[in-house]
Order: structure tokens, then C-alpha cells, then sequence
């Protein structure tokens, strides 16, 4: 059976505002809401019928869609596999819920007879506890698995709950009011279990009002290779336990990276300051630079200059995000002595006349600005 246009479903021309749309659905909805006509599949229909169009033409990306494909449009959408055609009652009242204002209530359209209570008891998830773990770059590099004390909330022995006398474990109060639609149902969250249904039947004398007790335990956490300063790792319900048997809260454990001696970390890769004298740079070296497990050494080519940089690759760290190591990047500075002995001054005065030694400038040498000069002309 071909399916009726939209604007046709609700009564609403095709440059009807977002209000007059509103407006629209609502009426019909209320005309045709379940509740109001019980056993009565035509208006179910209708009533899934004006929520499907209500569904496209109330979002504007579908409504331009459908204005330019019509249904055709809609397919793998609303009307389509998984759209609003495949709505259940349920999936109308979580999304539409609001369009009653006022008339809603109890987590669906609220209303019309038994329609408040489809929302039904809430259970309560506990909350989320925070730790801090300190690693140092073994750790990251390898991956570790820690065993941390936590403080938290657990359900104590031999509580035990019973259904809310108020609310009759529906988590819920209804109030029948008469109006010019007739009977209206309203429902709203029961003050005395805050919708949970239940209250502490008996609890031991270290429970709190919801049966629940602080208690250490042991958690394992398996922390995998390369992470960072302050990433966080959830580990799924392992937090404090829900009250009345509500879902427990996540831990969420944080990286805290401990300063290496003479390692410095930029994402992957690592920096290492190698200082060396100058005699090493121009005449060439060997050096070896500390790893985060063990040593590597590496050539310094004669007449290296102070900050040049050698790559180690592949000897930085792993990375959570992706394959393969970073780098280790040794940052070669050449360092001066400060002090000289009689003896060292003499050979470093000798060298200085040598003509592989550029004069400084300083010395007003006129020979030397002009090979400058002819060299940048």
C-alpha cells in the first residue's frame, strides 16, 4: 500500500511553519493516542502514521530530502528500513514525549488512562570514582598491569528492599484530572523512592539509607602500552554500586606520567640533550645515549655542529592510537669549556691562526666580510 503524503497526514501545507507542524501533530496525536482508543488498530495506525510525518517534517535536513525525493527519499531513513515505519509505540512516546507538554509525565506521552506508567520504575547508577596512577616510561613503554586499593560503595550484606507503599514499586504518582478532553492521567516521579520503586526493608548498622556501604577493594588494572599524561581509561562497572540493585558507576582511572631523568617526551617521540666538546665535533666521535631499557650508540661525524640533530628510529615509544614506535631524537650541543689551563690556551692560540678557523668578526678582518660578502652576492 502506497504510502500518504506527509503534509496530507497532518493537514499542513508544504510551507507550513515548525510551529503550525507542531500544532498539527499534536492534535492528531491526541486524537488518535492509544490510550484513547483502546483496541482500536485503525487508530494505532493513524496515530504511527502522524508520528512518522511528524518524524521528517519536523527535522529540517529530512524535510528538504523529502520535498525532493518525497518517500524515495526517506529510504534507509524514516519510512525506510529502521525509520519511522518500524516505529514501535515505545519509540513514539521516547521521542515525542515532549510535544504534550504539560500532559506528559513518567518518561513517555503520560495521559490517557494506563499511558503514564510506560516509563516504569528508574534504576539508579551508581557514580563514577577518579584515581590517579603514576607511570614512568617503562611502564609505557611495555604496558603494565597494577593493582590499586579503591574506596567504594558496595551493597551491604543482608540488605534488603521491598516495593515503595507509596508509589506500589512503580516508581511513580498519578493524579486524574477532568478536562474538556476528559479524563487526563498525569505521572510524576515518587517523592518518597525517587522513582526507584523500592525502599530499605532492613539494612546492617554500617549501611547508608540505601543499603550501601564504603569498602576497600583491590581492582587489577591492565594499562596498555603508550599512554599519555592525563589520558583516561574507564574500566566499565567497576565504580560504586547502584542503590536497590541499580547498575554500578565506571572507575576512571588517570595517567599520570612520572619526569624521566634525561629523557624528554614529545607524543611518540623522545629527546635527549648529547653534549659534546669541541675537539669531538671537529675531529668525530663516538657516543652512546641512554635508552628508556638499555644503551645505544652512535657516530659523530668530524665537523659536526652544535645542533644537529640524530635520529634513532623506532627507539621512542608506542603509541595506543597506532602501529609502530616513535624516534629517539639525540639534540647534539657542543660545549665549551669555561676554564683553561696555560697549557690549553697555548694550543687553542696556535690553532686559532690556522686557516681552517674562521676569524670572528670581531676582529675587523677585511678579507673576511668580503669572502662573506661573495658568498651571499
Amino acid at each position: 500500500m502506497a504510502k500518504r503524503d506527509y503534509y496530507d497526514v497532518l493537514g499542513v501545507a508544504k510551507n507550513a511553519s515548525e510551529s503550525e507542524i507542531k500544532k498539527a501533530y499534536r492534535k492528531l496525536a491526541l486524537k488518535f493516542h492509544p490510550d484513547k482508543n483502546p483496541d482500536d488498530k485503525g487508530a494505532e495506525e493513524k496515530f504511527k502514521e502522524a508520528a512518522e510525518a511528524y518524524e521528517v517534517l519536523s527535522n529540517q535536513q529530512k524535510k528538504q530530502r523529502y520535498d525532493q525525493f518525497g518517500h524515495d527519499g526517506m529510504r534507509g531513513g524514516p519510512g525506510g528500513p529502521g525509520g519511522a515505519g518500524g516505529m514501535n509505540m515505545d519509540d513514539i512516546f521516547s521521542q515525542f514525549g515532549d510535544i504534550f507538554g504539560g500532559f506528559g509525565g513518567g518518561g513517555g506521552f503520560g495521559g490517557f488512562g494506563g499511558g503514564g506508567g510506560r516509563g516504569g520504575a528508574r534504576r539508579v547508577r551508581g557514580t563514577n570514582l577518579r584515581i590517579k596512577v603514576k607511570l614512568n616510561l617503562e611502564d609505557i613503554v611495555n604496558g603494565v598491569q597494577k593493582r590499586i586499593k579503591v574506596l567504594k560503595l558496595v551493597q551491604a550484606d543482608g540488605v534488603k528492599y521491598s516495593d515503595c507503599a507509596t508509589c506500589g514499586g512503580s516508581g511513580q504518582v498519578r493524579r486524574v484530572t477532568n478536562t474538556f478532553l476528559g479524563q487526563m492521567q498525569t505521572a510524576s516521579t515518587c517523592p518518597t523512592c525517587n522513582g526507584t520503586g523500592k525502599t530499605v526493608h532492613s539494612k546492617p548498622k554500617d549501611a547508608d539509607q540505601n543499603g550501601l556501604k564504603r569498602q576497600e577493594e583491590v581492582v587489577t588494572i591492565d594499562i596498555p602500552k603508550g599512554v599519555e599524561d592525563g589520558m583516561t581509561l574507564k574500566m566499565t562497572g567497576k565504580g560504586n554500586a547502584g542503590p536497590f540493585g541499580g547498575m554500578p558507576g565506571d572507575l576512571l582511572v588517570v595517567i599520570e606520567e612520572e619526569e624521566h631523568e634525561v629523557l624528554k617526551r614529545n607524543g611518540k617521540n623522545l629527546h635527549y640533550d648529547l653534549y659534546i666538546n669541541f675537539i669531538d665535533a671537529a675531529l668525530g666521535a663516538s657516543a652512546e645515549i641512554p635508552l628508556v631499557e638499555g644503551k645505544a650508540k652512535i657516530k659523530i661525524e668530524p665537523g659536526t655542529q652544535s645542533g644537529k640533530i640524530v635520529r634513532l628510529r623506532g627507539k621512542g615509544l608506542p603509541s595506543v592510537e597506532s602501529y609502530g614506535n616513535g624516534d629517539l631524537l639525540a639534540n647534539i650541543n657542543v660545549w665549551t669549556p669555561q676554564t683553561l689551563s696555560s697549557e690549553e690556551r697555548k694550543t687553542l692560540e696556535k690553532l686559532r691562526e690556522s686557516e681552517n678557523f674562521i676569524p670572528s668578526p670581531s676582529s675587523r678582518d677585511k678579507t673576511f666580510f668580503q669572502k662573506m660578502k661573495e658568498m651571499f652576492s
